[in-house]
């Protein structure tokens, strides 16, 4: 049975405890992730939210944002920027369009080629950035239409066609140990 996303709406409704994605309208129930690629993600969410919204650059959200894509799949990547001039005000409802920028933090139960699917369907569909990051290898992968660059610890990460003179050091983005 191939479900529309006005038929997701209901269900989650019904079930709002349940955190969901559509994709070719089957119905994709995402479970939590674990402590330490959720806090991967809303380490790199900040970095980014604090370098694109002083300068009004446009919207950082985190994991329960979806977004209607124009292949009718509702999907939610774990951190998503959208240019200012692609979305002037906030909306209740799901974002309608494609982020430009897309990032996914692998947790322990996540599959790497379902994630870099993910990130390749957004770019396929127009996103100009897809991130993919790895907490257990401490790597992340940067997808752009044709192009995969790694970046490691030492590194430090540029996006100058999408966000000129944001700069974030690869290990600024790994959880602290406290002695």
């Amino acid at each position: 049975m191939s479900l529309t996303v006005k038929e997701l709406e209901e269900i989650q409704i019904a079930y709002p405890e349940y955190r969901t994605e559509l994709v070719d309208g089957n119905i994709i129930i995402m479970s939590p992730s674990g402590y330490e690629s959720e806090e991967v993600g809303t380490e790199f969410a900040s970095l980014l939210r604090n370098w694109v919204r002083p300068r009004k650059l446009g919207r950082v959200v985190g994991s329960s944002a979806g977004f209607k894509l124009p292949n009718s799949d509702l999907r939610a990547p774990d951190v998503s920027f959208v240019r200012a001039e692609r979305l002037k005000t906030s909306t209740e409802d799901y974002a309608e369009l494609v982020p430009d920028l897309v990032v996914e933090v692998k947790s322990k139960t996540d599959s790497l080629d379902k994630l870099r699917d993910k990130i390749q369907e957004f770019i396929n569909l127009g996103s100009q950035v897809g991130i993919l990051i790895n907490p257990k290898t401490r790597i992340l992968e940067v997808s752009r239409s044709g192009e995969n660059i790694i970046f490691k610890d030492g590194d430090i990460l540029t996006l100058p066609d999408l966000l000129p003179g944001f700069k974030v050091v690869i290990s600024e983005i790994w959880p602290p140990v406290f002695e």
